[in-house]
Parts: structure tokens; C-alpha cells; sequence
């Protein structure tokens, strides 16, 4: 029997101000993806850059977090536009790690430009960084009961989701499939994956950023399958197997270029 209970939502009060547990998990997931990133950087570049991750890391921070953030909230667009207020509101939940890729790389792009360093340098070293605190971070899902699958029949497993975040069609079930747990076995999996792609090719720039845009997008399109709180759908095809679909193009597309140009060098 694995059942997960329902958790506390609410880690402790400051001043009156409820902190809580998924700020404190985004927040450890974006500093462990900051340190791990910056020292495989480190590791694969000349010693005059070392640490530049790190220099740059409260625009990559920023970048990433109000790209996950206004992503969500146009994703939602007719409950945040009658709630304006509530797009600055983001302790308990709200962000897409969609949008903060694509909100990370535009950042990137800047810093490369100032620091005269590829792009598909930091690319590369960013995306194991960040496959690893996606791991950590959809627990932050767990904590506020969101990201969970479709019900459990089998009584011996799942996780327990109060009334209050059940959707009116399954609100006789208790018990779903924890999505958020699933993801985050498979993105500490890909983390290892990735690492040793990293090293292994590291002469290869691009080769570890387009392999986390394939592998991130093969899970989340698969995950998408069984959750049923997806944020925005298209007909009945949630929006994020769309861009998984359409960031696993990519990702196979920048492989064969990479490939391809390395195949022309050695010629």
C-alpha cells in the first residue's frame, strides 16, 4: 500500500504572513538548479568565465520566473483578467516550467551577447541544472494538491486530494494518480541522462540543451495523459502536449544541425 496523506499547505506563519510549503520548495529547486548549472559550467569552460551563471543569476532567476508566470496567466487569461491583482500573487502556485524556459532563454541570448560566451554554452549547462529542479520542484505540486491524475480505483495507491481542489466531476474520488510524483522520478532519471551527456559531449555545444528539450518533452507529453487539471485545452488536447510536441521538434531538429556540423568538420 503507498497512499500519499494530504499535506499541509501552510509551512509556518511570519508576522502573520503564511509562508508557504510551495515557495519553499520552488525556492530550493531554482537555487539547486542556479548551483548545479553554474558548476558544470564551470567545468567545461575556459577558467576566465567561471562563475558567470552565478554573476547573472538574479536576471536568469527573474527571466525564468516571470516568463513561468505570465505564461500561466495567458493560459488563464479570462480568470486573471478579472483578476489582475492575482497575477502578482504566485505563493501558492501558478507557474508553467513552459514559459520559463522560454523566458530563461531570451535572458540567455542577452547575457551571451554581453559576455561574448555561445548561448548553447549556457544552454547546455542551464538544462541540467534545470531538468534537476524540476525533480525538487513538482513537489511544490504535491503541497498544494495540483498536478495530480485521473482517480485511483485500486484503494492501495495514490494520493489523497481534499474536496476543495477536486474537480465536480470526480468529486466522489479520493484517491488520483500522483502525476507530479511520476514526473519527478522521470526528471531525476533525464538529470542523470543528461549529466553524462553534458560530459561526454561536452566539445559538442547544443547536444545537451536539444536532448532536454526531447526527453522533458517525451515526459510531459506522456504525463499530460492522465492529469486531468491541465491549464488550458485545445479541443480536447491539452495545450502543453502541443508545445511538447512542438519543443521535441525542435529539440530533434537542433540534434541533426549539431550532428550535421560536426559530420561537415570532420570531412
Amino acid at each position: 500500500m503507498f497512499i500519499l496523506p494530504t499535506p499541509s499547505t501552510v509551512a509556518f506563519d511570519l508576522f502573520g504572513i503564511p509562508i508557504y510549503m510551495y515557495g519553499i520548495i520552488m525556492a530550493c529547486s531554482i537555487f539547486v538548479a542556479i548551483i548545479v548549472s553554474n558548476s558544470y559550467f564551470n567545468k567545461n569552460n575556459p577558467l576566465q568565465f567561471k562563475d558567470s551563471i552565478i554573476e547573472h543569476s538574479i536576471y536568469i532567476i527573474f527571466s525564468g520566473i516571470l516568463g513561468a508566470r505570465l505564461y500561466y496567466c495567458l493560459l488563464n487569461f479570462h480568470y486573471y483578467i478579472a483578476r489582475p491583482l492575482e497575477i502578482l500573487d504566485i505563493r501558492q502556485g501558478g507557474l508553467s516550467i513552459h514559459g520559463a524556459i522560454l523566458g530563461g532563454v531570451i535572458c540567455l541570448f542577452f547575457v551571451s551577447l554581453k559576455t561574448r560566451i555561445s548561448l548553447l554554452k549556457y544552454l547546455d549547462a542551464i538544462s541540467v541544472g534545470t531538468i534537476l529542479g524540476q525533480a525538487i520542484g513538482r513537489w511544490g505540486n504535491y503541497f498544494n494538491s495540483e498536478a495530480y491524475g485521473m482517480p485511483v480505483k485500486n484503494q492501495n495507491w495514490g494520493v489523497l486530494i481534499p474536496e476543495s481542489r477536486r474537480l465536480p466531476e470526480f468529486m466522489q474520488y479520493s484517491l488520483y494518480h500522483p502525476t507530479f510524483l511520476y514526473e519527478s522520478v522521470l526528471d531525476l532519471f533525464s538529470f542523470g541522462v543528461l549529466s553524462y551527456i553534458y560530459f561526454k559531449f561536452s566539445h559538442k555545444k547544443g547536444v545537451a540543451f536539444f536532448s532536454y528539450l526531447v526527453f522533458y518533452s517525451i515526459i510531459r507529453f506522456f504525463i499530460e495523459q492522465i492529469r486531468v487539471d491541465s491549464a488550458l485545452n485545445v479541443g480536447n488536447v491539452p495545450i502543453a502536449q502541443i508545445v511538447s510536441v512542438i519543443l521535441f521538434v525542435v529539440g530533434l531538429l537542433g540534434l541533426l544541425v549539431v550532428t550535421f556540423r560536426m559530420w561537415l568538420k570532420k570531412y
